[in-house]
């Protein structure tokens, strides 16, 4: 007996000391999910550096996508498949109303010309008035209806005359070459493509509409609870990576075009409208993103306005 219970000791024993090392390890890598999109990640991604700075502290990347858009990377986020991910001010504030467990750490205000409202060239439609009876592609409670909505409003255009067509980045395209949609309402790589590729032409930008839209950094509250650290760290790498693409944004927008598999010849547009400034989320943009969230309640979009404070976090 008092073998077999030394056996059983020295096996269990041995079995905590090899699950040590692969909860030690589990706990040591963080999990990010990249979207086909001209943001401070997919420049991480592709140039290595944030593998290296975050190897240097015994921490394994490992990159989930790419994701077509905001929305569905939030939705990997709430199963628990990543950790971080990209989106829009306005699609957090959606998954924040959705009761998505995430939190908002970078901020960068996107340049004007980097959304808009694009219609065919030759369609006849010259103004946003002219959307009146017309059918436009949005992603849902994303930046397209986001778009939409905004300069609608902004040009006394009710919007119950306006058909919104909710489709997926990837099937608006189509429909818009196809002219199952008069318009689209988008964002880069999307609306560059549109103009460039699709014979397409910009009816109004981020500026003619009054978008105060921004490119976010989220991760779960979870992670950011528990690791903040390596988030603080992740970061780092972020805010180096925004500072050498304001620096080189042509060799920034080269990289976006081919990590997002599109001509490269509009990479140089791409650069030029993404290279913006990103930081940390300031008490002036908790409430930018706040009033986009009560316009979205007014609007419809978004039944309540979700606790905008409790969905961000301030990193150095």
């Amino acid at each position: 007996m008092k073998k077999r219970s030394l056996f059983k000791a020295f096996a269990a024993a041995t079995l905590l000391s090899l699950l040590a090392p692969m909860a030690q390890a589990a706990d040591q890598v963080v999990r990010i999910g990249w979207l086909r999109g001209p943001n401070d990640l997919t420049l991480a991604k592709s140039r290595g550096t944030l593998e290296k700075a975050l190897a240097e502290k015994g921490i394994k990347v490992e990159w989930a996508g790419p994701f077509p858009a905001a929305a569905p990377a939030f939705e990997a986020l709430n199963a628990g498949s990543i950790d971080i991910t990209a989106g829009s001010s306005t699609s957090s504030i959606a998954a924040l109303a959705a009761k998505i467990p995430l939190v908002v750490f970078a901020y960068q205000k996107m340049a004007a010309g980097s959304e808009g409202v694009v219609v065919k060239n030759g369609a006849g439609i010259s103004s946003l008035k002219d959307l009146a009876g017309k059918k436009v592609a949005v992603n849902r409670g994303g930046t397209g209806e986001y778009l939409l909505m905004r300069g609608l409003e902004k040009n006394g255009v009710d919007p119950s005359t306006v058909t919104r067509v909710y489709l997926s980045p990837s099937d608006s395209g189509p429909s818009f070459t196809q002219g199952h949609v008069d318009a689209w309402a988008t964002w880069d790589p999307f609306l560059t493509i549109a103009e460039k590729s699709y014979d397409g032409k910009v009816l109004a930008d981020g500026a003619a509409i009054g978008s105060d839209n921004a490119v976010v950094l989220v991760a779960s509250r979870e992670f950011a609870s528990k690791k903040l650290d390596q988030l603080q760290a992740i970061f780092d790498v972020v805010k180096s990576e925004n500072t050498w693409s304001l620096a080189n944004k042509a060799e920034a927008g080269a990289i976006w075009a081919k990590e997002m598999n599109i001509p490269a010849e509009l990479g140089a547009k791409i650069g030029e409208n993404n290279a913006v400034p990103a930081t940390a989320v300031t008490d002036a943009d908790v409430k930018q993103i706040g009033n986009i969230a009560e316009w979205y309640v007014k609007s419809g979009i978004i039944p309540a306005t979700p606790d905008i404070a409790a969905g961000v976090i301030t990193l150095k």
